[in-house]
């Protein structure tokens, strides 16, 4: 076996990924079928990884808070992992099942983002929320970009964001910027979104 497959064995050992919608349960080797992901598109273990190119099938999203990954489904199989940053013990990312309910490319946070001086462009408040922080004189406040926003209950979506590996968030799920793409290019209206 080639050395590719063996460090991407011993990468995902640890989480286990699940195989299938209905039985998350041990099956890591499942992402590594018969002819396996192609090189251009395995990314590295921190980014994720995606091989749905050639899969039909209804799309759908498990969220695992615990393990702070994201499992992408055609039908049942799962063709995509995505390490993730969900929210923290102040604001945590609700449990249950949704439905993606607004999809938004290019999305800025109407609530968060930081407070930057006007004339140096200094942050002098970087987790500005609008509900209680206001701009004073000579300030600006900046609404935090949520590219590729997958918006799945109230104002809960996956997006690309910073991952510190924990949770971290205001309650959004944060992803890698090449998996953010991939799932948005790959959710409808209407895909079922699990967060367990």
């Amino acid at each position: 076996m080639n050395r590719l497959f063996y460090t991407l064995l011993i990468l995902c050992v640890p989480s286990c990924l699940p195989t299938t919608l209905d039985d998350p349960g041990p099956g890591y080797l499942t992402a590594f079928r018969q002819g396996g992901p192609q090189r251009d598109e395995l990314l590295e273990h921190q980014r994720g990884y995606w091989d749905g190119h050639n899969v039909s099938g209804s799309p759908s999203i498990r969220i695992r808070r615990e393990e702070q990954k994201a499992y992408f489904f055609k039908g049942k199989e799962l063709v995509g992992v995505s390490p993730i940053a969900t929210g923290k013990t102040t604001h945590t990312t609700p449990a249950g099942s949704f439905k993606i309910i607004q999809k938004s490319k290019d999305h800025q946070s109407s609530l968060y983002g930081v407070i930057k001086n006007r004339a140096t462009g200094e942050i002098v408040n970087d987790d500005a929320d609008t509900r209680r922080d206001r701009p004073g004189p000579g300030e600006f406040f900046e609404p935090a970009p949520m590219p590729y926003f997958m918006r799945f209950t109230g104002g809960v979506g996956m997006h690309v964001g910073h991952l510190p590996g924990y949770a971290a968030s205001h309650g959004c799920v944060r992803m890698p910027e090449p998996m953010a793409k991939k799932f948005f290019e790959n959710v409808e209206i209407g895909t079922p979104v699990i967060v367990e």
